[in-house]
């Protein structure tokens, strides 16, 4: 018995749904399979959930595994390693509050800084 890792549809008219199945390769498309291996959403383009073990189980024994599986499992490992690399690069840092400033000082900080940009300004003014 020859078996294939491919897509059962499983959804209704004009959304693709898809069972990610291992099936004997005399079997119809739609028709009886061995194990429901996941699922995918071909109208969103989203893997909702893969078996990695088990597929790499099936084609330890010997299944063929079709194109369009084979790109799926491929974005599955790959998410997968972006997800794991992502998580050890990411350490979370607590920053230190500054405290904050009143109302006042803000007011106080701003006239100054007025101040200094007509000094500025006059001075600019003189030297031309």
């Amino acid at each position: 018995m020859a078996v294939k890792i491919r897509l059962s549809r499983v959804g209704k008219k004009k959304a693709p749904f898809y069972r990610i199945v291992a099936v004997d390769s005399r079997k119809k498309r739609d028709g009886a399979y061995l194990e429901n291996l996941g699922t995918y959403d071909g109208l969103k383009g989203v893997i909702l959930n893969l078996d990695l073990d088990r597929v790499d189980y099936w084609i330890s024994q010997g299944a063929i595994v079709s194109d369009t599986v084979k790109k799926l499992v491929k974005m599955q490992n790959q998410s997968a390693a972006q997800k794991s690399v992502g998580d050890k690069s990411k350490v979370k840092v607590k920053k230190e509050k500054t405290p904050k400033k009143s109302v006042e000082t803000k007011k106080t900080e701003t006239k100054k800084e007025a101040e200094k940009k007509e000094v500025v300004k006059e001075t600019v003014k003189k030297d031309v």
